[in-house]
């Protein structure tokens, strides 16, 4: 008997529930940045002395751009468990694309959205 080339139906099933429950809570996540960037949070600097403006203004300016990159980087990974998904349905889900074996089970559970082993993630140092 040759070597298992894909996940059986049932493992592909078991995935895709773990992909979708990320999926939710990374899209919650994206929403949570996206409004703390186009909405201030209420706490005006109008009665504060000059200083304490500049101060605060420029701690909202960090602020917004940390929350920036934060989105950003959470629409990557919306994007990356959503490519996940295609892979489930397609039955490709959990091969290695550098090495065409399948990736362990361990590792996808940990990192859904893994498209290389360890083996072949190690290598690429």
């Amino acid at each position: 008997m040759g070597a298992v080339n894909r996940y059986s139906d049932e493992d592909l099933k078991e995935f895709k529930e773990l992909i979708l429950e990320k999926l939710k809570i990374a899209q919650s996540d994206y929403e949570m940045y996206k409004t703390s960037l186009t909405q201030s949070d209420g706490n005006d600097t109008q009665d504060t002395s000059p200083t304490f403006k500049v101060l605060e203004e420029g701690a909202a300016t960090l602020s917004k751009e940390e929350s920036g990159k934060l989105a950003q980087r959470q629409l990557k990974f919306i994007q990356h468990l959503q490519a996940a998904l295609v892979r489930v349905e397609n039955k490709t889900y959990g091969i290695c694309r550098e090495t065409g074996k399948l990736i362990s089970k361990e590792r996808l559970r940990a990192v859904p959205h893994a498209t290389l082993s360890m083996d072949a993630k190690m290598n690429q140092r």
